[in-house]
């Protein structure tokens, strides 16, 4: 590619993007959106196991101590934060450049009220976030009955 990037497009999709709602417009014709591709945060892979499931959460430049799992109502939530700064500067500390990110994200899936944080392994490696969850029966609450009196 001879351009670089910006913002996930690049600058020949800008300048179509430009002369085409220009056309449109003109014409009379809604406004069309160009095709992108979705920004996928916390990329998860679930994998079905004889006994539970397998989960993989893809979680690059976040670091351990930034990841948070808890177990709430059946519901397990997973959430990261992540802050980056990347200061370049030349030899005279003159800026030539200065990005700064900062976010937090968060998914959820439910795995029962049956599943406790107890039952859950989970291991944080090279960014990548993997928990074993056990497959549980739901519990059946026992009947109680009324003796009916004569």
């Amino acid at each position: 590619m001879l351009f670089p990037e910006v913002f996930g497009r690049n600058n020949f999709d800008a300048f179509d993007d430009f002369f085409n709602d220009s056309f449109d417009r003109q014409f009379g014709r809604p406004h069309r959106m160009p095709p992108h591709p979705p920004v996928q945060v916390m990329k998860t892979d679930v994998k079905e196991t004889d006994t539970g499931y397998e989960l993989a959460v893809d979680l690059p430049g976040v670091k351990k101590e930034n990841v948070k799992a808890e177990i709430n109502d059946g519901y397990l939530t997973i959430s990261a934060t992540t802050e980056q700064n990347n200061d370049q500067q030349d030899e005279n500390d003159k800026y030539i450049r200065r990005e700064r990110f900062s976010g937090s994200y968060s998914r959820s899936f439910y795995v029962g009220r049956d599943v406790t944080e107890a039952d859950i392994k989970a291991k944080f490696t090279d960014g990548v976030l993997k928990l074993d969850i056990p497959k549980k029966e739901p519990s059946v609450p026992e009947k109680k009955y009324i003796s009916i009196e004569d």
